[in-house]
């Protein structure tokens, strides 16, 4: 209790609370054991004297004489009501942040003395930082006593592109230390976090890593720190903490649908559940979001006091018009892939979402795009999982990589590198004269694809004889 601010409530089963403090009756006899027991030790057996007459002394509850299932209830409501004040000064309006809490706490594993690197990884918008800065306070406060510094750099990325990596060296030295140190460079900086913190006890958070040199130069190794330390990282890229060596990576997920729910009607009316006649347009808003926090943060606050056929065009809208805010943040990612990743990406935003992992490596490396690296490296930053043999996008990413391709030349599709939406690709047929598709897209007539500019693939479903559209189409093994 007095080491690691833990919280103890006694319970004094059958016993009288004075019987412990003044070590009377059985207690008596069985200390007269542990002095004979223990007569080199001594100084022990009176340290378990001092807390018990320590424990006695605390507040508790004294079950003598009344119901078991009556003082049992009592003691899980305080016990719950005192849980619940100490996490809500950190969680309030934080939907589903409390299991999350207690997942990621039990990675940090306080109890143990070794110094221990953390991370958490997961696409953007999925509540990374607020994860890390609520265990960030918790922890802190909570073991006020047990950590000589504390650190937190928000957005890494952010400050190392504007600032430079010093600065941020300065701010976790000065943090830690509470003292400025002129750092004249990166090399000086590494030097004076090994040899100021190595023998201290830290708890620090890099906080939207996306670069392996920013870990290299801020948190390079266990022994930087010393014993006891917690170092925690966040980054939408799993490598980079694979490749540093950390010792638990936490994969942060969506909310479930419950949670989606709360937290839009938290924006939206700032109550715990929508009203009953929003309720279906707000599970539309819950499914587009797909259960991603960023995305239903925004929506629910863009929806804050509008009425119901302004929630309906809103829905409409968002199809060929998402949200800037929520594609900005999901477009860090994209654009630090190289080119062929690029690539792979957008083929599979706009043609191969929900595919066949095999049949899509296959295309990919028909096109040259080299998919074995380039699929593990959209895997490691978060931009597509595996699910089996299928391989899936989540539907914001999914319309980030859209909008990309749309933004090419959002007035002339047939100026955009690819093509899915059935107006767009007759748009373009059909101004060239060489081909009739019809709307079903079940056949065509009179082709000419040679006339076709810049034709890198063709993707058609359902057709029963690819040769016969020309002969010099390549027809993929499994293609119909």
């Amino acid at each position: 209790m007095k080491e690691i601010k833990m919280m103890v409530l006694p319970i004094f089963y059958d016993v009288d609370p004075s019987t412990i403090q003044k070590q009377m009756g059985t207690f008596a006899q069985a200390f007269a054991k542990h002095e004979e027991n223990f007569k080199d030790y001594i100084e022990k057996v009176q340290a378990w004297r001092n807390a018990l007459r320590g424990v006695a002394s605390l507040k508790g509850w004294h079950v003598q004489d009344r119901p078991e299932s009556q003082i049992i209830q009592n003691i899980v409501g305080e016990l719950w009501h005192k849980l619940s004040y100490a996490l809500s000064e950190y969680t309030e309006n934080l939907v589903g942040i409390i299991s999350r809490v207690e997942k990621l706490e039990s990675c940090l594993d306080l109890g143990s003395n070794n110094v221990r690197m953390v991370g958490i990884w997961g696409m953007g918008g999925i509540g990374k930082t607020t994860l890390a800065r609520v265990v960030f306070r918790m922890v802190s406060n909570k073991f006020e006593d047990k950590f000589e510094g504390c650190c937190f750099l928000a957005n890494v990325r952010g400050v190392c592109e504007k600032d430079g990596l010093v600065r941020l060296q300065q701010q976790l030295i000065f943090q830690i230390l509470n003292e400025n140190m002129a750092v004249e460079d990166v090399n000086e900086g590494v030097f004076g976090i090994k040899n100021m913190l190595r023998h201290k006890k830290n708890l620090l958070v890099l906080d939207n890593i996306d670069q392996l040199n920013q870990l290299n130069k801020l948190a390079g190794n266990h022994i930087w720190f010393g014993l006891g330390s917690r170092v925690i990282m966040t980054t939408k890229d799993k490598h980079l903490l694979q490749t540093l060596g950390v010792d638990e990576i936490y994969e942060t997920n969506g909310l479930t649908h419950a949670e989606s729910l709360h937290l839009l009607s938290l924006k939206a009316f700032e109550k715990d559940h929508p009203p009953e006649d929003y309720l279906e347009l707000s599970r539309d808003f819950v499914y587009y979001a797909n259960d991603l926090p960023l995305a239903i943060e925004i929506l629910g606050s863009f929806l804050f006091g509008r009425s119901i056929h302004q929630w309906k065009s809103t829905l409409n809208r968002l199809k060929p018009f998402p949200e800037k805010d929520i594609l900005q943040v999901l477009r860090i990612s994209f654009e630090g892939l190289h080119e062929t990743e690029k690539e792979i990406f957008l083929n599979i935003a706009c043609f191969f979402n929900h595919g066949e992992k095999k049949d899509v490596v296959e295309i990919l490396n028909y096109l040259d795009l080299f998919p074995d690296v380039g699929l593990g490296v959209l895997f490691d930053k978060s931009l597509v999982k595996f699910w089996g043999r299928t391989l899936w996008m989540h539907d914001l990413l999914q319309e980030m990589g859209k909008n990309i391709v749309y933004e090419e030349c959002p007035k002339e599709s047939g100026k955009r590198g690819k093509l899915w939406l059935f107006k767009d690709i007759n748009n373009v047929l059909s101004e060239n004269t060489f081909i009739n598709l019809k709307k079903s897209l079940k056949w065509i007539e009179t082709p000419d694809l040679n006339k076709i500019p810049n034709l890198e693939k063709l993707v058609l479903k359902g057709c029963i004889n690819l040769r016969s559209l020309h002969p010099s189409i390549g027809v993929l093994k499994g293609a119909r």
